[in-house]
């Protein structure tokens, strides 16, 4: 087998946006675990997070986290489930909102906060499996300083692991959450026990809350809500809970019911060990260890696993942890392998090959060894990019939410998802104020993804750009009614379509090609619908207008639908068509930019070069003649 043949093995034969998984699917229960290795695993960083971000105040923090969890992306998701169960999440409610060209930009836009989010769940979530490693005493001091190229290592294996072909990632994802939930349930009442057997740890929390300037209750509030966006890792689970869903079992209704589930349950599991493991390690573990550097930097539990348990169980701990933080790559990169197929290509903003898995395995590898290599495999430093692209998302979903409700009649409902919409707004916002580098990460990626996608469009343009060609029973009897010969056909740009217009159209064709008034012709006159759409379904409509026999079709590029048809008339009837145009005038580059973005410009020069892109064969390609 060829490399080629390799790296293109699956290759998709679609890309729409309703393609069923083709493999086999799974309980809700089994699917949670794919994606429960992305958003559980933020336990591995979460309370060291937070403790960083809020000090003292990282408990109440991180119970206004589990409020809006519960309250705001909770719901929301759950309503994305039921209208978008074929994994698109938001972005296709989204897509449908905006027609044309302003709808495939939003996508692209999101898609660059997609590709943030998604990436940097491979790189934060192997840096930090890289510090549970650094961290162990058992590990050689060896490999101190070797943050880099171990947490490079993680990604590549993981990469490995996805251009081999992983058939079972469902099954050592339900291995990974089961035996990592169950030693979290050891540390955090290990830890929760602990502090009730030592009231005089409370109370030093307490002190400290006082000690700075915590004492009122609102102000309390007030800062654990600034402190806020900087915890919103732990929601990074809902975006790839929809990914997911063409992976669940069943008809279109027990799908969504099991996403829902599957939902619920996640966010209810999270919020719990988020609730006990904030409260318990900011009171068990000193402030000076959560700093870079410290002992519960990035590790909090693993901190309180060995302080508490002994490094044994710790380190079988720190094992469960390693183990779930590089697997995150695993959800995240199933999301991206659902999500960009499933888009780019069918706007033609891909190359072809991005609808097999390897090459774009290969592509987010690389980038996600760039990545790390420009944040030196840092939690904190990447936490920032992380956030933004969570929050945007999150974002993204309750406005589709809202706009969704609100179009129908839902006045209470939307008015409750516009809150949702309002509060997530005002945590982006601050998160970008806060950490502004998060958001230049995500807009670099918004303008990679635009660049490339209309250069790849650009590059693309001259294919067929057509699924299927059906002609209804009047363009067969038209077609057929010609004499035996070449196929002889006129293309006319329809303007008041009366008999005036296709008599001298005819007559002008017939003098300028020196074609004899008793040659037989046909008309085909092709009306731009959506410019935006890359490829389209043709329906050729035959009719006789004033005595002349005419072909009609709608679609997304002139040039590229009459060499479609020109190629499937010659396959069907045996005869070579020949295409008569006059030039037109005006600017070349204006027409080419036309064509680009509207579908029509310089006609005649752009079929030409579809056909001979589509058909090598002189001898077989249709005629195309300009006079």
């Amino acid at each position: 087998m060829s490399i080629r043949s390799w790296l293109l093995h699956g290759l998709q034969p679609t890309s729409g946006m309703h393609d069923e998984h083709p493999g086999k699917r799974h309980a809700w229960w089994q699917v949670m675990c794919l994606t429960g290795v992305d958003y559980f695993s933020t336990l591995g960083y979460q309370p060291g997070i937070a403790a960083l971000a809020a000090g003292a105040l990282s408990p109440i923090a991180t119970l206004m986290l589990v409020a809006l969890t519960l309250f705001g992306a909770l719901p929301t998701y759950r309503a994305v489930a039921a209208e978008s169960p074929n994994g698109m999440g938001s972005i296709a409610m989204l897509e449908r909102l905006l027609p044309h060209w302003w709808g495939k930009l939003l996508v692209l836009v999101l898609l660059g906060f997609v590709a943030t989010a998604f990436i940097f769940t491979i790189t934060l979530s192997a840096s930090d499996a890289t510090a549970h490693i650094l961290e162990n005493p058992f590990v050689p001091d060896a490999l101190d300083g070797q943050q880099v190229p171990i947490t490079l290592l993680l990604i590549a294996a993981l990469g490995a692991i996805f251009l081999r072909g992983f058939s079972e990632a469902i099954g050592l994802a339900i291995a990974l959450v089961a035996v990592y939930l169950v030693l979290n349930v050891v540390v955090v009442a290990t830890a929760v026990v602990e502090v009730l057997s030592a009231p005089s740890l409370v109370a030093n929390w307490q002190d400290a809350l006082v000690a700075a300037g915590h004492g009122s209750p609102l102000a309390m509030i007030a800062l654990s809500a600034v402190a806020l966006p900087k915890l919103a890792l732990g929601m990074s689970g809902f975006e790839t809970g929809v990914a997911v869903m063409p992976q669940i079992e069943g008809d279109l209704e027990r799908r969504i019911r099991g996403a829902r589930r599957l939902l619920t349950t996640a966010a209810l599991i999270m919020s719990v060990f988020l609730v006990f493991s904030g409260f318990a390690t900011a009171v068990l573990i000193p402030p000076a260890e959560f700093q870079p550097g410290g002992k519960a930097a990035g590790r909090a539990l693993a901190y309180v696993a060995h302080e508490y348990l002994g490094d044994w169980f710790g380190t079988a701990y720190d094992i469960s942890t390693i183990a779930i933080l590089w697997f995150a790559g695993a959800s995240a990169l199933t999301g991206l392998l659902n999500i960009v197929p499933r888009y780019l290509p069918r706007y033609g903003m891909a190359p072809d090959w991005a609808r097999a898995v390897r090459p774009l395995v290969l592509v987010f590898t690389a980038i996600s060894f760039v990545i790390t290599i420009m944040f030196g495999a840092n939690v904190e430093s990447q936490g920032g990019a992380y956030a933004t692209g969570v929050l945007a998302l999150i974002l993204s979903a309750a406005v589709a939410v809202t706009i969704s409700v609100a179009r129908r009649g839902r006045r209470l409902a939307a008015a409750l998802f516009g809150l949702i919409s309002l509060i997530l707004a005002y945590t982006f916002a601050a998160n970008v104020f806060e950490r502004p580098d998060g958001l230049s990460i995500a807009l670099f990626f918004v303008v990679a993804i635009i660049v490339t996608s209309l250069i790849s469009r650009a590059t693309r343009s001259t294919e067929l750009r057509v699924t299927t060609i059906d002609l209804d029973e009047e363009a067969k009897r038209l077609i057929d009614s010609l004499p035996e010969g070449e196929l002889r056909i006129i293309a006319n740009e329809p303007d008041a379509r009366d008999e005036a217009e296709y008599r001298e159209k005819d007559r002008e064709t017939r003098e300028y090609h020196h074609l004899p008034g008793t040659e037989p012709m046909i008309f085909l006159e092709v009306t731009l619908g959506d410019t935006s759409d890359f490829e389209s379904e043709i329906n050729v409509h035959g009719e006789e207008r004033h005595g002349y026999r005419v072909l009609t079709v709608r679609s997304a590029a002139v040039p590229n639908t009459i060499a479609a048809i020109l190629l499937h008339l010659r396959d069907t009837t045996g005869r070579r068509p020949h295409v008569y145009f006059h030039w037109a005038e005006g600017n070349p580059i204006g027409a080419l930019l036309r064509y680009l973005l509207f579908g029509g410009g310089d006609v005649p020069p752009l079929t030409r070069e579809v056909l001979r892109k589509a058909e090598p064969d002189l001898q077989r390609r249709p005629q195309v003649h300009v006079g």
